[in-house]
């Protein structure tokens, strides 16, 4: 059965690989216009896309209305599309048409002041707009180490791994050896990428409200905080429709530097809430943020059921 898996691995990957060699001759603001035609046909016929979004703009807006949200949904997944159909960009296009994309930079500021200082950068990077591009101007600009997970199909490691580090991002793996490269980077003073919102494998994280619900959220934070006196910021990648992207970063929430971990969990929830402030419809709601609960930990540790995202 695994003999049979590899040749078709091989050829999606094979698939794959050129559809992105394709996007990468195309501008931003091409990829957009596709990404306009086929986001819409996403929300009609992704029926998980569609229903797991809806369930989060829900939780995270009761305010409001259901055409409001419906409307939400739509823009969310044809963003989503675009931040697709840009990986090929992202990672093959030629560095200066990707520098030339980059038409704001904000808040660069605080990277500056803390490196005058000394001071390792912990950047907090949200699955928000094209963080692909957040990763491209970083290790383009400061001596960058972020954690990387392979992709499910092997054969497509070395293209993804090549993006990311062909202008000097260090890719380490998401485990003990990874934090220990990410603690020594930060102790020379320069910059490392956190996604401060993926869920975390049970005993990697606490409970903090993310929008008034409570979110298992990693704890790896406050440790490197704590170890290094690293400066902490948001970081993202905005996408200007038709322009192309405009970088922010933002001043994190004073919480994130608590040794309390609870604590600490709910300042980087704050962060990530202040970058989608920016856009709401630019994060990527179809993530199923909420799929462990409290009640899942305290009972059945093990458990891995989706329980609030089934149908109501």
């Amino acid at each position: 059965m695994n003999n049979k898996k590899k040749p078709t691995h091989k050829f999606r990957a094979q698939a794959i690989i050129l559809l992105w060699r394709v996007l990468a001759r195309c501008s931003p603001q091409v990829l957009w216009r596709l990404a306009r035609l086929l986001g819409p046909q996403i929300h009609r016929f992704s029926r998980r896309e569609r229903y797991v979004t809806n369930v989060n703009l829900k939780d995270v807006y009761p305010e409001l209305d259901r055409p409001e949200r419906r409307s939400r949904g739509k823009q969310s997944l044809v963003h989503s599309t675009a931040t697709m159909l840009e990986l090929g960009f992202a990672w093959m296009a030629h560095p200066p048409r990707i520098e030339a994309s980059i038409v704001e930079v904000h808040g660069r500021e605080l990277l500056d002041e803390a490196r005058k200082e000394g001071r390792g950068v912990i950047v907090l990077a949200p699955h928000f707009g094209n963080w692909e591009i957040l990763n491209f101007w970083l290790s383009s600009h400061f001596p960058f180490t972020a954690m990387y997970e392979p992709p499910r199909i092997h054969a497509l490691e070395p293209i993804i791994r090549h993006g990311r580090e062909r202008m000097g991002a260090a890719l380490v793996p998401t485990n003990s050896r990874g934090v220990a490269s990410l603690l020594k980077a930060l102790k020379r003073g320069e910059a490392v990428g956190i996604l401060p919102d993926q869920v975390p494998s049970w005993g990697s994280g606490v409970f903090a409200d993310f929008y008034h619900r409570p979110a298992y959220t990693a704890t790896l934070l406050p440790k490197l905080v704590a170890r290094t006196q690293a400066r902490v910021v948001t970081g993202v990648a905005l996408r200007l429709a038709g322009r192309g992207f405009a970088i922010h970063f933002l001043a994190a929430d004073e919480r994130v530097y608590s040794t309390e971990e609870t604590v600490s969990a709910r300042g980087v929830n704050v962060c990530v809430e202040d970058a989608i402030a920016l856009d709401p419809v630019q994060y990527q709601w179809e993530y199923k943020r909420y799929r462990k609960t409290p009640e899942q930990e305290q009972n059945h540790p093990e458990h891995r059921e989706f329980r609030i995202y089934k149908k109501r």
